[in-house]
């Protein structure tokens, strides 16, 4: 490995529900993508594209969510969409809702978002099934383009005892998302037996260094990682419940 590159699409326009989102990203990359690049795609294109966004007005929070919401100066109704999408609810306190989605991810306000959304009063949430999504977008593109890429979607997470906000794997397809390295040994003779290497997530962060927060790029090709292919998900990214020290 002599070292990787990203490259980011430009000229992908706003996203709206119903989009063909695999002809605006072809149309973007069609002469950047090779074979071999790792495809990563914000889940805010994806969501809207699948129509995976609320209007705000007509959202009637329930008086849990308006307690929670006057107390810490919250909207209620967006109070209410967090509530809505979450399996369960981790903590809330100072103002702040974790909890885990239907996914089995553990995030801030389930995922739902209003940044980089039209409309003041427009959130949006994430993909029913954002594993099924990255399906679907390897399998369009593959025809578009003849390129097999793998497809991870990425979406940013606060992280346990660290600071600032990383990229994750929310979705991913064509691709193994873990690398396991137990069982080897160290340049040093030592066996490895607890390091398995989340390479999806560190493909999604590496990403958004290219695609940044506000400069309107919502997809970016990892070129020149030697991914293992196959038909791994995110979900083999979520921690079981049972080996959760944490809930």
């Amino acid at each position: 490995m002599s070292g990787i590159s990203i490259l980011p699409l430009q000229g992908i326009p706003e996203v709206r529900p119903g989009d063909d989102l695999a002809r605006l990203i072809a149309a973007a990359g069609r002469d950047l993508l090779r074979s071999g690049d790792v495809l990563v795609v914000t889940q805010k294109v994806v969501s809207k594209a699948e129509g995976r966004v609320v209007d705000l007005r007509e959202v009637e929070p329930s008086a849990f969510a308006r307690s929670f919401a006057d107390r810490h100066g919250k909207d209620p109704r967006h109070v209410e969409v967090v509530l809505r999408e979450s399996r369960r609810i981790v903590k809330m306190d100072r103002g702040l809702i974790i909890s885990e989605t239907r996914h089995g991810f553990v995030c801030a306000n389930a995922g739902v978002d209003a940044s980089n959304v039209p409309g003041e009063e427009t959130v949006c949430l994430l993909p029913i099934d954002p594993d099924a999504s990255a399906r679907k977008l390897r399998g369009a593109l593959r025809e578009r383009l003849g390129l097999d890429l793998p497809v991870i979607i990425s979406d940013s997470f606060g992280r346990a005892w660290r600071t600032g906000i990383a990229n994750v794997a929310v979705g991913a397809a064509g691709m193994q998302p873990l690398l396991d390295y137990r069982g080897q040994r160290d340049p040093h003779g030592y066996t490895l037996e607890a390091s398995v290497l989340a390479v999806a997530d560190e493909l999604a962060a590496a990403a958004e260094l290219v695609m940044n927060k506000t400069d309107g790029i919502p997809a970016a090709a990892v070129r020149g990682y030697p991914y293992s292919p196959g038909e791994g998900s995110a979900k083999d990214l979520v921690m079981p419940p049972e080996r959760d020290l944490f809930r």
